[in-house]
């Protein structure tokens, strides 16, 4: 067979294939949306737990993270079944993912200390269920197709999923947490509604999906690399550490603005009631131009659209600072211009992934996808930990008043509100502008990964002529 027919076979996936896959980042989405935008100020205003234990309750889990993270990828690479190498951990990971969420929003009527444990435990295993699903699920991307650009059109589906239901997911949960007067009762089911949906989106993309088994077709065969020997050929991917680097960066600035606008909204704007409007504001705007930037990277490419698209969202951040108490449209309109930004923050760094991972293939004749896409989701969460635990010592440093049950909002010392005006605003600003440099030297073009790709086929024609 040529090797212009080999890479044509897997150049165009059906809409069927691309709409399965996308559904599969419901689960991530809504954990990653109703815990972004809700989980911290339930933790500190609701389970009434002091900033500065629930900032290390996330850094410890990073420790973890630090281990699980690699090694499940790693496992992934290395499982084989009837169903391929991703496909079962969705099966299997989906309940203990779902249950894990539900008992994250649960309030047990225990000491401090006890509560600490308590989600210090839960965090654990619901990291552990999130890594068991999400990173299989990731690295399903390459399995499906190895063309440039369907990948971004692939993204494109996984991430209008992603978008959608976390808009949704964000959108409800605090119509339905606040629609009962016991705010603990509202919150669990809300929690339990949204722990059927992570099941059940998983389980939808283990059936209606098939793996490419491109790992037989690879050029070369030799034997299985370690666990350590996996992060250093991952780490001298050059290409790859400037994809991580801007993921890290782009995400970081997300989780400072997520994790606090709702402290920000409630104790600065004065405008808690309109706060889900807000968040569905900002998600359907950023859904939106998803599409968008889909087909405008089509034609300008995937840097240009990540400096466009940040660029806007640079101006939103500073504009975002000078907001007073109740300019609630200036908000709603600093919210829709938001979602240009966020936007690129999904689509651009995980379209770029699965391009760097084929010079890993080149180097080495192993395709091991769960090695780099394990580190990528510990950026992710890396980016939400460390966003948490900063601004949470901070709020602990200038002296928040935690808010006792049944009595009015707290007034928060000046010191308080400025930092939360400073963490949605001036943190994410500088965060972005120093993410520019690493895509500018970003080295994958279209052009050179087409370079790579006919290398990889050719090789593969050698190796299997068949």
């Amino acid at each position: 067979m040529a090797v212009t027919d080999k890479l044509a076979q897997d150049h165009k996936l059906t809409v069927g294939t691309k709409l399965a896959y996308g559904v599969g980042d419901l689960g991530a989405a809504i954990v990653a949306a109703v815990n972004g935008f809700f989980l911290n100020a339930f933790l500190l205003d609701v389970a009434g737990m002091r900033p500065a234990a629930a900032g290390t309750i996330f850094l410890l889990v990073k420790i973890w993270d630090s281990v699980n993270d690699p090694l499940i990828g790693l496992l992934t690479d290395r499982t084989n079944s009837r169903w391929g190498r991703r496909r079962p951990w969705l099966l299997f990971g989906a309940l203990p993912f779902g249950l894990a969420f539900l008992l994250n929003w649960l309030v047990p009527d225990i000491s401090q200390a006890g509560k600490f444990w308590y989600y210090l435990l839960v965090a654990i295993l619901l990291d552990a269920a999130f890594t068991a699903v999400n990173v299989p699920y990731a690295a399903l991307t390459p399995e499906l197709t190895q063309d440039y650009d369907e990948r971004t059109s692939l993204s494109a589906y996984r991430f209008s999923f992603s978008i959608l239901g976390g808009m949704l997911a964000a959108f409800l949960h605090g119509l339905i947490a606040g629609g009962f007067s016991n705010v603990v009762t509202g919150n669990a089911i809300a929690a339990a509604i949204w722990a059927f949906f992570i099941i059940a989106s998983s389980l939808l993309t283990f059936a209606y999906t098939k793996e490419n088994n491109f790992q037989q077709n690879s050029a070369a065969s030799g034997p299985e690399l370690g666990f350590f020997e996996g992060m250093r050929i991952a780490f001298k991917n050059k290409a790859f550490l400037y994809v991580t680097t801007i993921y890290l960066l782009s995400w970081l600035s997300i989780q400072f603005v997520q994790a606090n606008l709702l402290l920000y909204v409630r104790y600065w704007v004065g405008a808690e009631d309109q706060f889900p409007f807000l968040v569905l504001a900002v998600q359907f705007s950023a859904f939106i131009f998803l599409l968008i930037w889909a087909k405008v990277s089509l034609r300008i490419g995937k840097q240009n659209v990540y400096y466009a698209g940040m660029g806007v969202w640079i101006l939103v951040g500073i504009a975002l600072y000078f907001v007073q108490p109740g300019q609630i449209t200036l908000l709603f309109i600093l919210a829709i211009l938001a979602g240009v930004g966020v936007s690129v923050g999904y689509l651009i760094p995980w379209s770029m992934l699965p391009d760097v991972i084929e010079i890993d293939e080149l180097e080495t004749g192993q395709r091991r996808e769960g090695v780099y896409y394990g580190f990528f989701v510990f950026l992710q969460k890396l980016g939400l930990s460390l966003g948490l635990a900063l601004s949470n010592y901070a709020l602990e440093l200038t002296g928040y008043i935690t808010p006792q049950a049944g009595s009015p909002v707290p007034v928060q010392p000046l010191a308080v509100v400025t930092a939360l005006r400073v963490f949605v605003s001036w943190v994410p600003v500088v965060i972005l502008l120093i993410s520019f440099p690493f895509v500018y030297h970003y080295p994958v073009t279209r052009e050179k990964h087409a370079e790579m790709r006919q290398e990889l086929a050719r090789r593969r024609e050698l190796t299997h002529p068949d």
